[in-house]
């Protein structure tokens, strides 16, 4: 706690004022996590202190929220290239990440819990920096990030926000971030590091090396190139749903039928809690998108049998499933498209699905 608040005061968070009654005051709250490595082995112990963001009033104390969010198909095809052209790969961590972002908004808040200043008790914290649970953070936090690359060289991606590529000369780049997540590669390793560098001159970066651990994406580098698998989150999915000694299925969805069980499913929050998991198990397991979809579909109403089709998706005996990317496959763009017309039996509609590959790599 003491180390999370001495940073807060290190990036000037905020400013103490006296309180006015026609202010709209939030409060906040302390959050503890323990943040462990991929063999579960604990990393480090982490106080954040976390504002109440649900007490603020739009278009008074905030205003846009939106923030990009960093699409899976980049993601691969970056590897894909990454992986075939055998270039250096960097995970980088921002610490701190939402606390550099400057607010456009007044917003003020109440001191930190068991941080209170003896010379001003009554006074009031007000923000100048974005912290986390602030509404407009995340924006505010990706504002200032894309500030710094774009003066370092850097142009936005037109179709994915999140990526950022760097063209100098021969040089190649490509800056791809989640929030406080980053991946970098590029043709050049030499150019990496006078950028981090320039990272660690504007924020506190963690060099975290060779990917290994990257939104809950476990990397497993060979000789032959990487494998991306998802197997601790299965196993939270399996567990979660009570499915860890369920047997193991060959395919991942049964075909309707046309008199289906209508009794509804006991626990609709537990429903829409797997499903939403198993999409985002999709990063790494596009085998199971098409039975994902269809339960997704039910998402408000689920019936007892749209649970049993979700338990079907299979996933036990498949934790180490994944996608794998070879460092010598040729970079030839590829893609199918099949549709079945009318293949419902429960309303008629037809499905289309498509599939499109980077070489030997499944990108979309």
């Amino acid at each position: 706690m003491l180390a999370e608040y001495n940073a807060l005061l290190r990036n000037n968070t905020w400013l103490l004022v006296p309180p006015a009654t026609d202010q709209n005051l939030i409060s906040c709250k302390w959050i503890f996590r323990i943040k462990t490595q991929p063999d579960d082995s604990i990393e480090r112990y982490k106080a954040r202190l976390v504002a109440r963001g649900f007490q603020q009033r739009p278009g008074i104390d905030f205003g846009k929220t939106y923030s990009p969010v960093l699409k899976p198909t980049t993601l691969r095809l970056i590897l894909s290239l990454a992986v075939s052209q055998n270039w250096p790969v960097r995970q980088l961590d921002i610490a701190n990440a939402f606390l550099h972002g400057s607010l456009s908004e007044p917003v003020n808040m109440q001191k930190p819990p068991g941080f209170v200043d003896q010379a001003r008790p009554d006074h009031v914290c007000h923000l100048r920096k974005s912290l986390y649970g602030l509404k407009q953070a995340l924006r505010a936090w990706f504002h200032c990030l894309r500030q710094a690359l774009e003066s370092y060289g850097f142009k936005g991606s037109k179709t994915d926000p999140s990526l950022f590529i760097l063209r100098r000369g021969a040089i190649r780049l490509y800056f791809l971030v989640y929030v406080g997540d980053i991946l970098l590669t590029g043709n050049q390793g030499s150019a990496l590091h006078p950028l981090l560098l320039f990272l660690q001159g504007k924020f506190v970066v963690r060099d975290l090396g060779r990917l290994n651990y990257f939104l809950g994406v476990q990397a497993h580098w060979t000789p032959t190139g990487l494998l991306l698998t998802q197997q601790r989150y299965i196993q939270a999915i399996l567990d979660r749903a009570k499915m860890s000694n369920a047997n193991s299925l060959s395919t991942p969805a049964a075909p309707a039928t046309k008199d289906p069980d209508m009794t509804p499913f006991s626990d609709p929050s537990l429903y829409r809690q797997i499903v939403g998991a198993l999409q985002y198990l999709q990063f790494t397991r596009p085998d199971i998108s098409h039975a994902v979809n269809f339960s997704a579909q039910h998402m408000h109403n689920p019936l007892q049998h749209h649970w049993s089709d979700v338990k079907r998706i299979h996933l036990n005996g498949t934790s180490t499933h994944g996608l794998f990317f070879n460092n010598t496959s040729p970079l030839l763009l590829s893609g199918y498209y099949d549709a079945a017309w009318a293949n419902s039996v429960l309303d008629r509609r037809s499905t289309t699905g498509y599939a499109v590959y980077l070489g030997c790599h499944l990108i979309s």
